[in-house]
């Protein structure tokens, strides 16, 4: 499988990305960490203001596809060639992931080494370790 390297807009999405993690720690004091987020739209205990930042949030990720699509006139690409038992299992771990890890890539990866936690970036580095063990088997001892 071969992948089209896109510095521009790579170097524009993490631009983005940072922007939005720097700006809800600005106005809210709240980590952009996505499974923190989602989880407070769930939560019982959560107040009103939190649940309204993090269903902005969300929906924000949510409308980033359709935007695209409004501002290019052509949609995304993505291509994931697994089976659907392969990616469900693979969305469990994640979850999973997220959970022991106490956050996921997002909160670990961008917000929390940016503050310098020593957490995160153990976290980080283990499951970027994960992740490089992973396409080396699936891609070439596997053969996938």
């Amino acid at each position: 499988m071969e992948t089209s390297f896109t510095p521009w807009l790579s170097l524009a999405g993490g631009m983005m990305i940072g922007a939005s993690a720097v700006l809800l720690m600005a106005t809210n004091g709240r980590i952009a960490g996505i499974s923190g987020l989602t989880s407070r739209l769930f939560a019982r205990s959560t107040d009103g203001e939190a649940r309204g930042v993090s269903a902005l949030f969300v929906l924000g990720l949510l409308l980033a596809a359709p935007i695209w699509l409004l501002v290019s006139g052509d949609w995304p690409q993505q291509w994931v060639p697994s089976s659907p038992m392969l990616m469900a299992a693979a969305g469990l771990l994640v979850g999973f992931g997220a959970t022991y890890g106490n956050g996921c890539t997002s909160g670990h990866g961008v917000c929390g080494i940016s503050r310098g936690s020593m957490r995160s970036i153990v976290a980080t580095a283990t499951f970027m370790a994960a992740a490089f063990a992973t396409v080396f088997v699936t891609r070439h001892v596997i053969g996938g």
